[in-house]
């Protein structure tokens, strides 16, 4: 599978069925030796809302909203559909 296959496709957590953000969000962590990706950085809020885009524009309107980082292990990745990644992570 390409990278631009994966581009715009929604993360969704089974373990709790909630949206996590979008793979153009999010970084992939690649082996450089290998070329293997070996997970998803994906930024959320720690105040349980999602960020589903990372703009800039909306940066003054956050407040005091902190955001964290959640990397998520590939071995996490249950499916990649056409629309969808399916993960199985308990990050709470």
């Amino acid at each position: 599978m390409r990278l631009s296959q994966l581009l715009g496709k929604r993360i969704i957590n089974i373990f709790d069925g909630e949206i996590m953000g979008l793979v153009g969000d999010s970084d992939l962590v690649v082996n450089p030796e290998t070329g293997v990706i070996e997970g998803i950085i994906l930024p959320y809020r720690a105040d349980g809302g999602r960020d589903y885009t990372d703009k800039r524009l909306f940066a003054s309107l956050s407040g005091n909203r902190q955001k964290h980082i959640l990397n998520i292990p590939w071995e996490k990745v249950c499916k990649i559909g056409s629309e969808v990644i399916v993960v199985d992570i308990d990050y709470k």
